[in-house]
């Protein structure tokens, strides 16, 4: 019997309780292993189907629109994954299964990839899905006058087009071996090629109500959905609750029946709470600091890593996030996924090692400013106070802008040389440095750029042998962690409140908060 089954099982005879179970199984780094309706009031396990699910949800903006490409926050990335299915998802158990693809096959080389469109699936207006439909919504991210985040990581892309209506054909510039994992970001829904991404049509589990920008979102089942069974909800309704005790109080007013971003701090204190229960789920989200390499004083190397060896992680792991997640070593790959270079000294708080490469960039202080809100984590604006009083012991003077949470991402992130940011992480390393650290990506906030890191990225994102994929992978980390722009401090768990009312049988996904925010799917009333 495994350890995480030992602990199922003393957990349904009564021996532990839910917090001791969450806090075991989180060490094992399996807390998303158990059902939530076993953590819950309700034995049952059996799906049923009805009622509406409320969701208050951190993360949403004025700014927000249907057009997937543009999606910046949690709020839309939720919604759209109500509204709109992918090509390819990622299961709870982080394997890659078909979602409108029933099956695909790459050619040797990896340039040439063929997609099987599933049968019989239809669109929220009546109209059925073809593999044209498929390729106009691609097509949408990588015309030349896109502004989607995705047309850096897009072309790569040689040639898209329907072989027929059930097969679409994809040929690459270079081989890319993890190219069906890139479906499945959540900017990648698929809407009809004869609309506009604004309609807000899909063939996801429901479909589109009112929506109001940054304010709330409605959505009723979709009776015709492809997922036998799904979703279980009748009703959907999303509402943007930005402030973390706001939302916390709607969840214990039972007015939503879940939220997402728990303040860390508060936790606990909320899993005690009766017919409410506190999730903390590991998974591939990070805090970061990313600072423009190509802007003075970032654009010394010896600045970056003096900013590095600066902050206190292990203050903020226990401060800021209350012990839910880990250290980070300034890589936005997490310890349990493949190729992970495992030979990297960890980053400490060491203020004498900052000094010396402030001498080495020819300084004796630094004076800087970092923008950051809580829009970019609960937490970041307390985080950036303490790093400021880490970073004073080496000479280094912080002057810490507070930003306004509404629109921070559309004003600040992108926009500013230094700020506080979140990434949910990518299933493969490829998506995660093609997305953020791949030069000329519209999601690049660090601006590094090395010849020897860029290069490696495309060789091994067509190489199909592990064991050199392996050896590029640990180079470019090693690369990174030693001249990289950006500050990784924490990985930090997906900590979400939910009523003890809501069940699942399936493991709670740690790809992203809120089951890869496929909750409005997976979960129900008990």
């Amino acid at each position: 019997m495994t350890q995480i089954k030992q602990l199922e099982t003393l957990l349904r005879q009564g021996k532990i309780s839910r917090r001791d179970f969450l806090k075991r199984a989180g060490a094992l780094g399996a807390a998303g292993a158990a059902p939530l309706s076993m953590l819950g009031a309700s034995p049952a396990f059996a799906a049923k189907r009805g009622g509406r699910l409320r969701l208050g949800l951190a993360g949403g903006s004025t700014d927000d629109t249907l057009d997937p490409g543009t999606i910046t926050d949690f709020f839309m990335q939720v919604l759209t994954h109500a509204i709109r299915s992918n090509v390819t998802e990622i299961a709870p158990d982080g394997s890659l299964v078909g979602d409108l693809a029933e099956s695909w096959e790459g050619a040797p080389g990896a340039k040439e990839w063929n997609f099987v469109i599933r049968r019989g699936v239809e669109f929220h207006n009546g109209k059925t899905l073809t593999a044209a439909d498929v390729v106009a919504s691609l097509r949408h991210h990588i015309r030349p006058d896109s502004t989607s985040a995705m047309k850096g990581p897009l072309e790569q892309i040689e040639s898209l087009r329907a072989l027929s209506p059930r097969l679409m054909q994809v040929k690459l510039k270079t081989g890319n071996a993890d190219f069906p994992y890139t479906l499945t970001d959540y900017h990648l829904g698929v809407w009809p090629e004869d609309e506009s991404p604004l309609q807000g049509t899909g063939t996801g589990p429901f479909i589109l109500g009112d929506f109001e920008p940054g304010v709330r979102a409605s959505a009723r089942r979709n009776p015709n959905y492809h997922k036998e069974g799904r979703p279980f909800f009748d009703e959907l309704a999303i509402t943007a609750i930005e402030d973390a005790s706001a939302r916390s109080n709607a969840l214990r007013a039972g007015e939503v029946d879940a939220i997402n971003r728990v303040e860390y701090k508060t936790a606990n204190l909320m899993d005690r709470l009766p017919g409410i229960n506190v999730l903390s789920i590991t998974g591939t989200g990070h805090y970061t600091i990313p600072m423009f390499a190509d802007v003075a004083p970032f654009n010394d190397v010896n600045v970056r890593r003096a900013l590095r060896w600066a902050i206190d992680r292990e203050a903020l792991l226990q401060t800021i996030i209350n012990g839910h997640g880990a250290v980070g070593n300034d890589l936005p790959i997490a310890r349990h996924q493949p190729f992970y270079n495992t030979s990297l000294e960890q980053r400490t708080y060491d203020p004498d090692k900052a000094k010396f490469h402030l001498k080495q960039a020819g300084l004796s202080s630094l004076d800087v400013q970092v923008s950051t809100a809580d829009a970019a984590f609960s937490g970041a604006v307390d985080a950036a106070v303490l790093y400021k009083e880490h970073a004073a012991k080496a000479g280094i003077n912080i002057d810490v802008v507070r930003e306004s949470s509404d629109g921070y991402w559309s004003n600040v992130w992108l926009k500013k040389p230094w700020v506080f940011c979140f990434w949910g992480g990518r299933p493969t390393q490829d998506q995660m440095w093609t997305v953020a650290y791949q030069k000329g990506a519209d999601w690049n906030d660090n601006h590094w750029y090395n010849d020897r890191f860029q290069s490696l990225l495309l060789q091994a994102r067509a190489e199909v042998d592990e064991e050199l994929r392996r050896e590029m992978y640990w180079e470019m980390q090693e690369l990174h962690w030693d001249e990289g722009a950006t500050i990784v401090p924490l990985f930090n768990n997906f900590v979400s409140g939910v009523s003890s009312k809501i069940a699942t049988t399936g493991t709670i996904s740690g790809t992203a908060e809120m089951d890869g925010y496929r909750a409005t799917e997976r979960w129900w009333f008990a």
